[in-house]
C-alpha cells in the first residue's frame, strides 16, 4: 500500500511511526471505552474515573491517527513542554498524606513509592450493608439477561438500584436491554456528565434504576428517598440500595468504590457482582480454576455461586494489580532518570525568572563555547593541517569577526594562543559595546529572555529523545545487559549534549537577535586594537598591531605585507 520495498529502512523511519499509530488507533483504542467523538472532536475518557478528559490529547501522533479513523478534522500534533509523574509530583511536597475509603488494597504501593503507611480509621457509624457472594455465569448473554430480570424485579418492588458497568459502551448497552425490557431508568456516563449531579439526586428515589460507569463509584452520595422521611423508611425497608456490578475491575479498589455507594452512615444496603466466564479479566488472569469450570460453563445455562471462583476472580485481580504496581513502579525508576535533569534545568529557569545578574554566566559561556569551538578546529601545532574553513564560516555564524581573521589563508600567520586572545577580546569588546549601547538593564532583560528561550526550546526535543530512548532501550535485553542501567547511561549522554547544545546556541543566539544584529553590523569594522571605527591606521607605537591590519604607515597594505615582513 505505501509503495516501499523495506518499510522498515532507515529512509522510512517516520512511515513506520505512521503505521504504527495507524494500527494502535485501529485496533487498541475503541470508541466509547477509550474515548468519545464530540462535537467534531475525540476527547479521552479516564478509564478510572470514567469521566472526559477535556483538552487532553494523546501524544506523539496518535491522537492524529484516531481523528483520521474517526474521520474528524485532524488536528496539530501536541508538543510536550514538560513531563513529571504524578509520582515524582507528590514528592516534591515536603508533607504528604491523604485520606481515601479504598487505600487499604494499595498499602504496599504506598509504602514503596512514597514511604506512607496506610492506616484504617473505623466508620463513623456501623457498617450493615450485606455484600453478598459473586453470580457466576457461563456467558455474557446468560448474564446480562440475569442482570434484567433482577433490576426488573428489585425496581418493581420499590428498591432504588445502581448498576456498575466498566465502560461506556457496555452502560449504552444495557441501558438498550433496559428499555426493550420496559424498566425506567437513567445513565450516568461521560456522555451526560453535564446532567450528573441531577441523575444522582434522583438515584436513591424507591425504584429508581441508573446505570452507571465508574463516575458514580466515587465521591457520590447517594441519598434514600427525597420526600426525605417518608420514602427513606420505604427503601430502608427495601433492604436500601443495592448496588449491582455486572463485571469485576481489574483493581478491587474500583470494586470497592461502587459497593461503597450503599450502606453510608449507617444505612441498610446491599451489593453483589455478576460475572461471566468469558467477562475480560477471567480471560486474561483467571487461571487454571476458571479453565476447569469451562467445561461446565459449555453444557449449563444457569449460574452457580462458587467460593473457588470467587477466590480466582480475587487472585486474577491481585495479579493486575501486582502487573500495574510493576508498570507504575517501572514508569518512575525510569521518571527518576529524567527527574536529575530536571531538577538541574528548573533550577536554571529559577535563577533566570527570579531576575538574577546572568552577566557573568554568559560571558564565561561564550568564552567556553568559543574556546571548545578553537580546540575543535585548531589541532597540532602545524597551521597546515588546522581546518581554519570551517572555524572561520562558525565563527561568523556568532559575530562578525575582526579583519584578520576573515580570511581563512591569513588565520594560519597567528599561533593558536594569538588566535584564541584575538577571539575572546573581539568577542568581549563586541558584547561590552552593544550593553554601552542597550543599557545595562536592558542587557540583562535580554539575557534572560535568550537563555529562558534557548532552555525551553532545547528542553522540549530533550523530552522528545528521552521518551524515543525509552520505547526503545527494552532491546539491550537482548543483549543480557539490563535496560534501567543502559537508559541511565544513555540518558545520562544525552543530558550532557543538551547542556552543550543549550550553552551553543545561546552563545549563538546572544549576538545575533533584533537589534543585536543591527548593532553588530554597525560595529562589522570595528575590533580592540587594530584600525579605529573609521578604519583609518592606527599611530604606530598607541598599542599592539595585528598582522593582518592596516599598517600604521599609511600605505594602505596589511601590516604583514608592509613594515611587519
Amino acid at each position: 500500500m505505501l509503495n516501499v520495498t523495506n518499510i522498515y529502512g532507515q529512509e522510512n523511519f517516520e512511515l513506520v511511526h505512521y503505521a504504527e499509530n495507524s494500527l494502535k488507533a485501529l485496533a487498541i483504542f475503541e470508541r466509547d471505552r477509550d474515548y468519545v467523538v464530540q462535537n467534531g472532536e475525540v476527547v479521552i475518557v479516564d478509564e478510572f474515573t470514567g469521566r472526559l478528559m477535556t483538552g487532553r490529547r494523546y501524544s506523539d501522533g496518535l491522537h492524529q491517527a484516531i481523528e483520521a479513523k474517526e474521520n474528524v478534522k485532524v488536528q496539530r500534533e501536541s508538543v510536550t513542554y514538560a513531563t513529571i509523574t504524578l509520582q515524582n509530583y507528590f514528592r516534591l511536597y515536603n508533607k504528604l498524606s491523604g485520606m481515601t475509603g479504598t487505600a487499604s488494597t494499595e498499602g504496599e504501593e504506598f509504602w514503596k513509592i512514597y514511604k506512607l503507611e496506610v492506616v484504617e480509621i473505623p466508620t463513623n457509624m456501623p457498617m450493615i450493608r450485606q455484600d453478598d457472594q459473586d453470580l457466576i455465569y457461563p456467558n455474557q448473554d446468560a448474564k446480562y439477561r440475569a442482570v434484567v430480570g433482577e433490576i426488573k424485579e428489585r425496581s418493581r418492588a420499590g428498591q432504588p438500584i445502581l448498576v456498575g458497568t466498566t465502560d461506556i459502551d457496555k452502560s449504552e448497552m444495557l441501558s438498550d436491554m433496559l428499555r426493550k425490557a420496559g424498566v425506567a431508568h437513567e445513565v450516568l456516563n461521560a456522555k451526560q456528565h453535564e446532567r450528573e449531579a441531577q441523575i444522582i439526586a434522583q438515584a436513591g428515589r424507591p425504584g429508581a434504576v441508573t446505570v452507571a460507569t465508574n463516575m458514580a463509584g466515587r465521591g457520590t452520595d447517594i441519598i434514600l428517598g427525597d420526600e426525605w422521611q417518608a420514602e427513606h423508611d420505604r427503601v430502608l425497608k427495601q433492604g436500601g440500595l443495592f448496588i449491582l456490578g455486572t463485571e469485576r475491575h481489574e483493581a478491587r479498589r474500583i470494586d470497592n468504590q461502587l459497593r461503597g455507594r450503599s450502606g453510608r452512615q449507617g444505612d441498610m444496603g446491599q451489593s453483589r457482582f455478576y460475572v461471566a466466564l468469558d467477562d475480560e479479566l477471567m480471560r486474561r488472569f483467571g487461571g487454571d480454576t476458571i479453565k476447569r469450570f469451562m467445561g461446565w460453563a459449555m453444557e449449563e445455562e444457569g449460574h452457580i455461586e462458587s467460593k473457588a471462583v470467587s477466590k480466582a476472580i480475587e487472585s486474577a485481580q491481585v495479579k493486575t494489580e501486582a502487573f500495574h504496581f510493576d508498570i507504575r513502579k517501572h514508569l518512575v525508576e525510569y521518571d527518576d532518570v529524567v527527574n536529575t535533569h530536571r531538577d538541574v534545568i528548573y533550577g536554571e529557569r529559577e535563577k533566570l525568572l527570579g531576575g538574577a545578574d546572568l552577566k557573568a554566566n554568559m560571558v564565561s559561556m561564550v568564552e567556553a563555547n568559543l574556546v571548545e569551538m578553537l580546540q575543535q578546529y585548531l589541532v597540532g601545532n602545524n597551521p597546515e593541517q588546522w581546518n581554519t574553513e570551517a572555524l572561520v564560516s562558525e565563527l561568523s555564524g556568532i559575530m562578525p569577526l575582526p579583519p584578520e581573521f576573515r580570511d581563512p589563508d591569513d588565520m594560519r600567520d597567528y599561533s593558536t594562543e594569538e588566535i584564541e586572545e584575538g577571539v575572546l577580546g573581539h568577542a568581549s569588546f563586541l558584547y561590552e559595546k552593544v550593553e554601552d549601547e542597550l543599557g545595562a538593564d536592558e542587557m540583562r532583560n535580554l539575557e534572560r529572555h535568550v537563555m529562558l528561550r534557548v532552555i525551553d526550546s532545547n528542553w522540549v526535543q530533550h523530552l522528545t529523545a528521552m521518551e524515543n530512548l525509552r520505547q526503545g532501550i527494552g532491546l539491550h535485553a537482548f543483549g543480557q545487559r539490563d535496560p534501567l542501567v543502559m537508559y541511565k547511561k544513555e540518558g545520562h549522554e544525552k543530558f550532557q549534549e543538551l547542556q552543550s547544545r543549550i550553552q551553543r546556541d545561546i552563545v549563538h543566539a546572544i549576538y545575533n537577535i533584533g537589534d543585536m544584529m543591527q548593532q553588530n553590523a554597525r560595529l562589522n569594522g570595528s575590533n580592540k586594537g587594530n584600525a579605529n571605527a573609521n578604519g583609518r591606521p592606527v599611530p604606530a607605537g598607541s598599542r599592539k598591531v595585528g598582522r593582518n591590519s592596516l599598517c600604521p604607515c599609511g600605505s594602505g597594505k596589511k601590516y604583514k605585507r608592509c613594515h611587519g615582513a
